[in-house]
């Protein structure tokens, strides 16, 4: 009886530590994960599912003896060449590289206080090397939002300001300025008036402050994880406000995947904005799973966009090794 006992112990003892320390990049078939209950609208979290919008980014790779099979991608979306307006922006750095230039751009930080939230809406903004010099220059702006569990720095922590610096001192892109919100709150779009708090108060208040192009043509949201679901948000329910979306590694809201074809056939073809997803090809299998649903329902749709499936995970290193490739995507066209 003691021995069997014994037995026992050491096989509870074993499945829990495995429950606890599970690699999300196991070599778990993704056949085994069933995260989504599809039908007609769209997917509906089970009761067992993993939701995206709660996820928390991982800060280092996992090991890389367990890696994931990623499903099979989809085809490459090819976009159709859009004629934009032309900017006047200057497109190369001011002849003779003045100490400015050299000195790189700079932060600062702000809060708006507003009924919509319950705290104030924190948020840094990046201003461009020579900001304060060249006072007759207007800039785009981007908009970009953090994962869940992180705050306004992610982006800063990740390269956005030194990546900036150097393509804008080599002439790569073109000066602009990112904005950095704080999604302190959480929750699904429908649960919070976040979006509110941007677009009423944050994107009019940024535009009064700061030199910017007022208008959608210049002016692009992106982020990743859950901030690559609210860049989706704000692209598809705000068309009218941004002109380009970029989505990296993005949790898709579920609120928002119940109505998403809704909301495509509300947006005008000749206002549709440039749409940008990538994702590591070990992500987690539950937010692989909905970046792969929402391409396929864009080419389902025709909706021109890029799709571009990268070596690695869901974590700040990706990001970070894509942080030039997405700032030369945001301002190709600026």
């Amino acid at each position: 009886m003691t021995v069997t006992r014994i037995f026992f112990a050491c096989l509870v003892l074993i499945f829990g530590l495995n429950a606890c320390g599970g690699n999300p990049h196991s070599s778990r078939p993704l056949e085994d994960f069933d995260p989504f209950e599809f039908s007609q609208s769209g997917w509906r979290p089970t009761s067992s599912a993993t939701t995206p919008s709660i996820i928390t980014p991982s800060l280092t790779a996992p090991p890389s003896s367990t890696p994931t099979v990623p499903p099979t991608p989809t085809r490459t979306s090819t976009p159709a060449p859009t004629r934009r307006p032309t900017s006047t922006l200057t497109m190369t750095a001011t002849p003779g590289n003045p100490p400015c230039l050299k000195e790189g751009g700079h932060y600062e930080y702000h809060s708006l206080s507003t009924d919509l939230l319950r705290a104030p809406l924190e948020f840094r903004v990046y201003l461009p090397p020579c900001y304060k010099e060249q006072i007759d220059q207007r800039y785009p702006v981007l908009y970009l939002f953090h994962g869940q569990s992180f705050k306004d720095d992610q982006w800063d922590r990740i390269g956005a300001d030194e990546t900036a610096d150097r393509l804008i001192a080599s002439g790569d892109i073109p000066p602009l300025i990112i904005v950095m919100p704080y999604d302190r709150l959480g929750g699904q779009p429908i649960e919070t008036k976040f979006p509110e708090a941007i677009v009423k108060l944050l994107i009019p208040h940024i535009d009064q402050t700061y030199r910017t192009w007022p208008d959608r043509t210049h002016r692009a949201v992106g982020g990743l994880s859950r901030g690559g679901g609210w860049a989706i948000h704000f692209g598809l329910v705000y068309w009218s406000v941004f002109g380009l979306m970029g989505a990296h590694s993005p949790a898709v809201f579920f609120s928002d995947a119940e109505h998403m074809r809704v909301f495509l056939d509300d947006i005008p073809p000749e206002s549709t904005p440039k749409i940008y997803i990538d994702i590591g090809d070990r992500d987690r299998p539950e937010i692989m799973r909905a970046a792969l649903w929402f391409e396929e329902l864009l080419d389902a749709k025709d909706v021109p966009h890029e799709w571009h499936l990268f070596s690695g995970y869901h974590n700040e290193a990706y990001w970070t090794e894509h942080m030039e490739g997405y700032l030369r995507w945001y301002t190709q066209n600026w």
